[in-house]
Formats: C-alpha cells, structure tokens, sequence
C-alpha cells in the first residue's frame, strides 16, 4: 500500500522504504547505563529504532545518553504529562510516541506538535484497545476495530488541524483478528504510514506466533511500514522475531533462508540435529540464499530444487545437491562440513 513517507532521523518509514524494525528498552528509566547498554546491545541485532519510556521530564538525559551511544534513531514513549514530550523533543529524540487520548487539553496537544514540527520529528499516533476514549467506547460498545480506527484518525485529524503532518499510527490490540482487522481497515482510508504490532502478545513462544499470524497477515497484503514484535522476552529476541517474520513475509532477507523438511519414517539420519546445527552455523552468514536441509535422499532434492543448495540424508550418508542436482555422496559425519563449503561456492 502506498503510503506518506516520514523521517526518524535517519530512518525512513513509509514511502515505499523498508519496513523497519523497532523494540522497546526494558530497563528502568532512572538506569542510564543499564539503558545505554541494552540499546546497543539491540542496535547490533539489527533493530532500526530504539524507544524507550520517558515517565518524566529526568528522562530528557536519558534520551540525550542514548542519541550520544548509537547510529540508530531514538523514540521517546509518553503518557500523560505534555511537558515530558517538549523536554524530550529538546533533548534529541528521533521521534515522539503519544496517546493523545491521555495527554489531556487541546492546547497541551498543539504544544507538542509545534516543537516537533520545529525540529522536524515525527509523532506516532499510538492507539490500543485499553486506553479509548470513553465515547467512542459507548458508540462500539466494545474496543472493535473500527473503534480502534476511528480513535486514531480522531487524533490524526487533531494533530493536522495544528497544522502537523509528520505522524506515524498505531492501533493495537492483544487480540489478533481485532488488530489485523483495525490495519485493513486504516489502509483502506489513510495514507499515513502504519506501525504494526500485537500488544501484550505474551511470553516468547506465544508472542511470535500471535505477532506472525498478524504482522506477517498484513505484511502479505502489502499493509506494514514499520514493525514491533512486543514479547514478554529479552527485547534483543524481539528484534531476531521481526526478522525472521518479515523474511517470512518475502519482505526482507536476512541471510539465509533455511528449509528443512518435518521427518518421517524413511528418514534415516538425525535430521534434527543436523537441521539445528545448520542453523547454528549459519547464524552469522549474510547470504540471501535458500539452504535446504532434508532427510530423504529419495525425495529431498527433488522436493528442494528451488533451493540454491541442500543436503539430503540416507543411510550412514547423505547428498549434496545444488538446484535439485545431485553433487555428490558424501558420509553423513561430513554432511555439514560440505554443506558449508558449497555455500561458500555459491554464486
């Protein structure tokens, strides 16, 4: 979807720009170091855009160590008090988050808007199903998603009358349909770019599932400007999550891409194994290629052909094979070890 292109900083979100990653630092806002450290930390996984809570206006510091440590563009997250928003804008971030639903008068609205638009940061209108206006919840009787949309674009259109324009929307939920359902909608009547995301989408295993059955649905519609997978988690497995659902998507490569088949019983080899350390050793690997990892010399190369190279398992053996070509036998001991030496070999 065509969408109005923004910049944080460095980082352009909508447009037609890569759909980029963010996380959110955990750590407690009075812990400088500790911030400082766990933005780098996300930094050198690969996270495009670091935002971090500001509860009150000693967070300006916080914001001005973390622009000092990192290349990538900071967003201060605020709720409630305007004049943290104005500090943080003075102290350098990148980006400023907003309820505008809580943060109170109109005025204390525009105020944030003209300092903003005085340094060129933008605002991401951030609407969730906890926090609606009680209206809009009387009207829907629930948090649906049209409730979702038509908050948002309530405050989109409140920003715009104070002549703003730079603005990014959320509208997320727990609940997957309702937020998949509030993105589709917004596309359909909005050109601003969309941040995706699941909130409170729970611990590590049940967060990427919910975030990749939303994100990545919306993603395969060509819905999606940016993107946070929120996990009850290590924020850096945030970031490695919205890589793998945005390869997953077709939208980005991040390496290789590994397929391997699910086992049987003609498989004779340890394929797991196998498949687990060909992962491993692959981590580090900056190739966009397809690497197959299959465990019947019968079926696999001819099942992985698309991919650009694979071993197959057998008895106490196994094959090495290039575009569904057999290359050769190999003992299945040696499987990996040739494996990475034809990576190398691949053009």
């Amino acid at each position: 979807m065509s969408t109005k292109q923004v910049n944080a900083g460095t980082l352009k979100i909508g447009g037609g720009a890569a759909v980029s990653i963010q996380s959110m630092l955990n750590v407690p806002a009075q812990d400088i170091a500790g911030n400082v450290c766990q933005a780098l930390e996300l930094q050198a996984e690969g996270c495009e855009l670091i935002r971090v809570a500001a509860p009150n206006a000693k967070a300006a510091k916080l914001i001005e160590a973390l622009k000092n440590a990192l290349t990538v563009p900071v967003c201060a997250d605020i709720h409630f008090d305007y004049k943290i928003a104005l500090a943080c804008v003075e102290a350098g971030a990148d980006k400023i988050r907003i309820n505008p639903g809580n943060i109170g008068e109109k005025e204390k609205i525009r105020a944030v808007a003209a300092a903003c638009r005085r340094r060129k940061i933008p605002i991401r209108v951030g609407v969730n199903s906890g926090s609606l206006e009680r209206e809009i919840l009387q009207k829907y009787g629930a948090p649906t998603a049209e409730a979702l949309v038509e908050s948002a674009l309530y405050h989109v259109s409140l920003l715009h009358s104070f002549d703003f324009d730079d603005m990014v929307i959320s509208m997320k939920a727990s609940d997957v349909r309702r937020m998949y359902d509030a993105y589709v909608l917004a596309s359909k009547i909005t050109e601003y770019p969309l941040h995706l995301g699941v909130t409170e989408a729970g611990t590590e295993q049940a967060g990427v599932i919910k975030s990749a059955a939303g994100i990545g649905g919306l993603l395969l519609r060509g819905i999606g400007d940016t993107i946070r997978v929120s996990l009850t988690a290590d924020p850096v497995k945030e970031v490695a999550a919205a890589k793998r659902i945005l390869s997953a998507a077709g939208v980005r490569r991040f390496g290789p891409n590994v397929v391997s088949c699910p086992t049987c019983g003609r498989t004779k080899v340890d394929l797991i194994s196998l498949a687990q350390e060909a992962e491993r050793r692959l981590a580090s690997c900056d190739r966009n290629i397809t690497v197959a990892i299959m465990g019947c010399a019968v079926n696999g190369p001819g099942e992985a052909r698309e991919a650009d190279i694979g071993i197959a398992g057998g008895d106490g053996c196994g094959l090495i094979f290039r575009r569904g070509e057999v290359l050769r036998k190999v003992e299945e001991a040696k499987l990996l070890d040739e494996l990475m030496k034809e990576i190398e070999r691949v053009t």
